[in-house]
């Protein structure tokens, strides 16, 4: 197969993954559920890829860094602990499911949110639009680091000080920039940040991180054990097991640290590389007169989406489904993004790259779209 859909997960993962994981499922106890060495062992890896995301992600002490299911855990713990009743949020206009579909569910709590205009590929303006909008009925900022279906990149660390400057407590979604971009959370001015560990960061499926800054709690989203405590019916108030309720995703764990380690130490790498990528895909689709591609050579990363002047996008993806090369088409679960590029409601073709992404597999993608778009 030809796995050109990274932005969702990364399907290859580096061989140091699997292994430590394979070693983790017979050596692995319940974290901080005993002084046995099984136990021990799974509590190391954790705290080792605490350890490993400070170093990584600037983060003040591995006790602000959360173990979460996936970036939409993270964000669900961020919004519900930030957003106030009767407060007002505003998000950009690129923003995924993960963020709009947990607004939706405060409106009953009387919290609006308004989308800021960001033009896609446009930085300077979003953030002229975002300083707009930033009034004293404003309670909060969600902004993802990169759109999803687009790979516009959004000016974070620009509006994270704006936001500082207002006391504006803001959230950012790293879910396709973590492991590609660097990100460094003291430039983030305070900010929240969420990540998924199974795209850039080729850990598992079911991994994840919120890291809060300096000095800041989050009330739990659940309640539970967390191996602590353990006298008193109330959630303990310390990080990280205030917001780590039940026995946590060890395995999980010490598949993403050694995902880890494998993105920071071929980052600046990987990113010329998926770069490269970006300019030899974009050069062979110039030649195909119906497709019409959303790209910005400076602002963009390794996503691309694409129409193709009124044919089905799905069919399209359908096609090369069947000719064993995995695309991903549709609203990509951010109908906003899509509303906010004028590709409502038809959607696009997104290709998104890997560190494992090769030029033939670019070229052979390119050969079979033509093919398909000929007899369409």
């Amino acid at each position: 197969m030809i796995y050109l859909d990274s932005a969702a997960t990364t399907l290859q993962k580096p061989p140091e993954v699997l292994r430590a994981m394979r070693t983790a499922f017979s050596s692995f106890g319940g974290a901080g559920r005993g002084s046995h060495q099984a136990s021990m062992n799974a509590a190391n890896a954790i705290y080792d890829l605490r350890e490993t995301a400070c170093e990584m992600f600037g983060a003040s002490s591995p006790e602000q860094v959360i173990l979460t299911h996936n970036a939409t855990h993270a964000l669900n713990i961020a919004i519900k602990g930030l957003a106030k009743p009767g407060g007002h949020v505003l998000v950009s206009g690129f923003e995924h499911n993960a963020v709009m579909r947990p607004l939706k569910a405060l409106e009953s709590q009387n919290i609006r949110y308004t989308v800021v205009k960001t033009p896609l590929f446009d930085p300077e303006e979003s953030l002229k639009n975002f300083w707009k909008m930033l009034s004293g009925d404003v309670s909060l900022v969600i902004c993802t680091h990169a759109s999803n279906v687009f790979g516009t990149v959004m000016p974070v660390a620009e509006l994270s000080k704006m936001c500082r400057d207002r006391g504006v407590p803001m959230i950012i979604d790293a879910s396709q920039t973590a492991g590609i971009l660097p990100i460094n959370m003291p430039e983030l001015h305070g900010a929240v940040l969420c990540m998924p560990g199974h795209k850039a960061l080729y850990g598992p499926q079911g991994t994840g991180l919120l890291i809060l800054p300096k000095g800041m709690s989050l009330p739990p989203l659940i309640e539970g054990g967390t191996g602590s405590n353990s006298l008193q019916f109330d959630m303990p108030e310390e990080l990280p097991d205030a917001l780590e309720a039940g026995t946590l995703n060890a395995w999980g764990a010490i598949g993403l640290l050694e995902g880890m380690r494998f993105a920071r130490a071929r980052q600046k790498e990987i990113g010329l590389h998926e770069r490269a990528l970006m300019t030899e895909l974009l050069g062979l689709l110039a030649g195909i007169r119906t497709v019409k591609c959303y790209s910005h050579p400076k602002h963009q990363i390794g996503v691309l989406s694409m129409t193709f002047g009124g044919i089905d996008v799905e069919q399209a993806a359908s096609g090369l489904a069947d000719a064993e090369i995995a695309v991903r088409a549709g609203l990509q679960c951010a109908a906003l993004a899509h509303m906010t590029a004028g590709t409502y409601p038809a959607g696009t073709l997104r290709v998104s790259l890997s560190a494992f992404s090769t030029t033939g597999e670019i070229r052979t993608f390119v050969r079979r779209l033509k093919e398909i778009l000929s007899k369409m």
